[in-house]
């Protein structure tokens, strides 16, 4: 069985036991969270659900592996003939997730 979640304005497709590097939530390393925000249930023939747009009821229990940040982007702005040069760098945070079960 698979489920499709919404969490940090992102949507991921999980299955139990996965893990997956999400946007940075505060909880400590080791604690359990739930996902609440299910938008699609499938996988078995007869238990498929589509979320108008969430399924009432549904949930997803992860435990938290690691809270990290990510590898350092360079972002560059020019401007040709004009002398105009920025250079900034971005560590995106993450916590990354081991998704324990799904249920409806």
């Amino acid at each position: 069985m698979y489920a499709i979640i919404r969490t940090g304005g992102k949507q991921y497709r999980v299955t139990q036991g996965d893990t997956i590097y999400v946007e940075r939530m505060e909880a400590p390393v080791g604690e359990k969270v739930t996902l609440g925000e299910v938008l699609f249930v499938g996988g078995e023939k007869d238990e498929t659900k589509v979320g108008a747009p969430l399924i009432d009821k549904a949930s997803v229990a992860a435990t938290v592996l690691d809270l990290g940040r990510d590898h350092k982007i360079r972002v560059f702005k020019y401007k040709k003939r004009k002398h105009y040069r920025r250079t900034r760098g971005h560590r995106q945070s993450y916590t990354a997730l081991r998704i324990d079960s799904i249920s409806l």
